[in-house]
Order: C-alpha cells, then sequence, then structure tokens
C-alpha cells in the first residue's frame, strides 16, 4: 500500500477527450472531424464502430459532473471539439458550440472542480484536413485562432490549459502507420505534422503570454523511455537511440534546445526534412508553465544492427493490459527522473495515467470486480510518492479515464473507465477502482 500523504497543493483529477465521449457528431452546428470521416471508413475501426454517439456526453454532461464531484477529484482534464467550434476549421465561431462549453465549465465549477482544458486531443476540422491538414503550415495558425477564441471566452474559468495532447500519436499514428486519422502512411507526412503541431502550440502559447496569461499553460506529451532487454552497453545505446524520435524529438524544440542533430541526420539519410522556417524554434520553446506526461506503459528494446534504426523493440513476459501493454509502474519513476534531469527539473503533471481491462456487466446490473485496474492504479501511485520523494517536482494525476468511452481505432472493444458505460442504454456504472480511487484521494486528504 503507498503511502498516502501526497503534497496539500497536489491536484488529483481525471480525464476525458471530446471525440471519446461527445456523441452529438452532427447537433449543435458541429462541423465533421478527421476521426467522423475516419470512423465512418470501412476497415478503419473495430467493428466499424464510430464516435457517432460514444458516451452521449453532450447530452448527459451534468450527469458525468455529478459523478465527477462524487469521485472527489479536485480537477477535470476535458478536450474542447474544435470542429464545435468551428465547423470549417476557421471563420466565424460557432455559438451553440461555445454554450455547450460554457455550460460544461460552469457546472464544473458549481461543484467547485477545477477545469483542466485541452485545445487539441485529436479531432482536426476535416475541412482543414481536405486542405492536407498538419501537413499544411496554415494549420498551425488556424489553431491559433481557434485557441484565441477559447482563451477569451474561458480564461477567467479555466484552472489551466493544455495545448496539444500527445503530437506523438497525431503525427506518427495519424500520418506514420496510418492507424490514427487521418490514416495515412508517409514519414514525410509524418515529420511536417509532428513541426506544424508544434508551431501551433508555440503560437497559441505565445499568444496566451501576451495577451491573457492568467493560468498555468503547457503542454501533454507521450514520450518513449523504454528499458533495455539487457544491461549491456549495446542495449543501453539502443535505449538512447530510441528516445531520440520518440522522446527528445518533442522535448528538446520545447526547451529550446532545437531539434536533436543526431536524429535530423538520421531523417536526412531518409530525404526527410523538417520544414523549419526562421524563428519558429524561438517560437515552439515558448515557457510551458508545467509540462504534462502521459503514461501507460514501458517499452523494452535491444540493440540490432540489421535495423535501419539500430534497434528493435522485444516482446516481453511481463503481465500486460487489455491493450497488450507491459505493466511497468516503476516505469513511471524512471521517466520522470530521467526528464527531470534533462530539463532542469519542470513542473510535471501525469496528465492519463489509467488501464484498459475487459470489464464486464453482470445480469443484476452490475459491474465485475476490476483488482487488476485497482492493483494497476495502487502500484503507479506507489511510485509517484516515490517521486516526490526524490524531488520530482509532481504536482498531480489525472487518472484516464472517467468512464469507458470510443478508444480511437480500437472503438468500445477497450475499456479504461472508473466508471462502466452501457453504450446501448448510457447507464453509467461506478467500477470497484472508482471507490479505491475515490478512497484513496479522501485518505491522502486526511492525511495532510
Amino acid at each position: 500500500m503507498p503511502d498516502k500523504k501526497f503534497p496539500k497543493d497536489f491536484i488529483w483529477g481525471t480525464a476525458t477527450a471530446s471525440y471519446q465521449i461527445e456523441g452529438a457528431w452532427d447537433e449543435g452546428g458541429r462541423g465533421l472531424s478527421i476521426w467522423d470521416t475516419f470512423s465512418h471508413t470501412p476497415g478503419k475501426t473495430w467493428n466499424g464502430h464510430t464516435g457517432d454517439n460514444a458516451c452521449d456526453h453532450y447530452h448527459r454532461y451534468k450527469e458525468d459532473v455529478r459523478l465527477i464531484k462524487d469521485l472527489g477529484v479536485d480537477s477535470y482534464r476535458f478536450s474542447i471539439a474544435w470542429p464545435r467550434i468551428f465547423p470549417e476549421g476557421r471563420g466565424k465561431p460557432n455559438q451553440k458550440g461555445i454554450d455547450f462549453y460554457n455550460r460544461l465549465v460552469d457546472e464544473l465549477l458549481s461543484f467547485d472542480i477545477k477545469p483542466a482544458i485541452t485545445l487539441y486531443h485529436w479531432d482536426l476540422p476535416q475541412a482543414l484536413e481536405d486542405k492536407n491538414g498538419w501537413r499544411n503550415r496554415d494549420t498551425a495558425y488556424r489553431f491559433s485562432d481557434f485557441t484565441d477564441q477559447m482563451f477569451r471566452i474561458l480564461d477567467d474559468r479555466a484552472g489551466m490549459w493544455i495545448t496539444l495532447n500527445e503530437p506523438l500519436c497525431s503525427a506518427f499514428l495519424g500520418h506514420l502507420s496510418g492507424v490514427h486519422a487521418p490514416g495515412l502512411k508517409d514519414m514525410q507526412a509524418a515529420y511536417s505534422t509532428l513541426h506544424h503541431l508544434l508551431l501551433a502550440h508555440g503560437l497559441s502559447l505565445t499568444n496566451y503570454r501576451e495577451n491573457y496569461n492568467k493560468k498555468p499553460a503547457g503542454i501533454a506529451l507521450n514520450i518513449g523511455t523504454p528499458g533495455p532487454a539487457s544491461p549491456t552497453s549495446e542495449d543501453e545505446n539502443a535505449v538512447d537511440l530510441y528516445m531520440d524520435p520518440n522522446a527528445r524529438m518533442f522535448l528538446d524544440p520545447l526547451y529550446g534546445k532545437g531539434y536533436p542533430d543526431r536524429f535530423i541526420d538520421h531523417l536526412k539519410t531518409q530525404n526527410i526534412e523538417l520544414p523549419v522556417k526562421e524563428d519558429d524554434l524561438n517560437i515552439i520553446s515558448s515557457p510551458i508553465d508545467f509540462l504534462g506526461l502521459n503514461y501507460y506503459f514501458e517499452l523494452t528494446v535491444s540493440a540490432d544492427s540489421n535495423s535501419p534504426e539500430g534497434y528493435i523493440v522485444k516482446s516481453t513476459s511481463i503481465p500486460k493490459t487489455d491493450m497488450g501493454w507491459d505493466i511497468v509502474p516503476e516505469g513511471i519513476l524512471r521517466q520522470l527522473k530521467w526528464v527531470s534531469r534533462e530539463y532542469n527539473n519542470p513542473v510535471i503533471y501525469i496528465t492519463e495515467n489509467g488501464a484498459a481491462f475487459p470489464d464486464k456487466m453482470n445480469k443484476d446490473g452490475s459491474v465485475s470486480p476490476d483488482p487488476d485496474r485497482i492493483s494497476y492504479i495502487n502500484e503507479h501511485l506507489r511510485f509517484l510518492k516515490k517521486a516526490l520523494n526524490a524531488g520530482i517536482n509532481l504536482k498531480g494525476y489525472f487518472l484516464w479515464s472517467l468512464m469507458d468511452n470510443f478508444e480511437w481505432a480500437y472503438g468500445y472493444n477497450k475499456r479504461f473507465g472508473l466508471v462502466y458505460c452501457d453504450f446501448k442504454s448510457q447507464k453509467r456504472i461506478p467500477k470497484d477502482s472508482f471507490y479505491f480511487y475515490k478512497n484513496f484521494i479522501a485518505e491522502s486528504k486526511l492525511a495532510k
């Protein structure tokens, strides 16, 4: 059992994302997103599932906010659907979309829950994708226009701002492997997207600093900091090589180091060029108040001279979640230590951490126990306490996810929620893990 005495100002939270829970895909003036197009394309998602209805949060947000209140968290992290605000990605804002997020924020504040607002969690307006999406530099400026609108409306009530969620996934899963929207398999597109995403972050943050700047603002990354398959120098070097594209390509420019030279040289051997223009790196390195880290698992890599990258990812016998991800709670401590050492001990929030398991609803309407999820959460919190004891500047923890939802290409086949969602009836049923986390938070507050 982890030590439950966390710092007095430690923020406890839970998290969701717009396309994964809202539904109402064609209501309230909302435009199409790339995930509408992708999920409506046969063969792209598990069993053809879409986010059309999802958890129907758009209509049931009051019920969901009451669940959040009952959970006892300090903050709720959610994202704003860009196509709800600008159906065409630009132009005149849609008042009905603005009204929805105003209602949601006010409802949260009525229960003293601080809104942690993510501005981009992958649902790019399809109208911008039709103009080459994130491959097009102009999309970064359109994002800055969108975020300016949201700063203007919500900055007085926001708890914190997160510009982008997991640009690694947007770039690589969306444009290199093609398993996420928009479904491309093009290395140049992936790295152009990477740069334009970071530019969009920098433009938005620069504007925020100059014109608003009331609340903490940062970014949420899922970086790769794997473990070596063996303690040999070759495998340790493989780990270091792996972190170039999967960690340093995002963190280095954010912290004013530019893109890592070694990996840029590697990209040139593949005839890949980043579309960097004058002053871009200064814009990208606009100071962040905090770094969000999304941690779920730790990979294992080994050296491989036959691989163009110099390494391969190894399969292991480590116990896994329903996603097939290794359960390595000590990896969260290793990652936090590495980031703190390399980037001058920044303020960090764990903006996502959680696990999918095959939860079932019983015939009597109850939900089967989820001890594996409880164990997963418990162990990760134990290593977060070790991180705090080691001097890591950790300020909060957001558990993914509040409720079961649309898990991207996996559709409704993977359940991460503290709350079970019956997607047919839309009934919400708190799982045992909900009460575990609720009690942990309550006891941590008493321990203060």
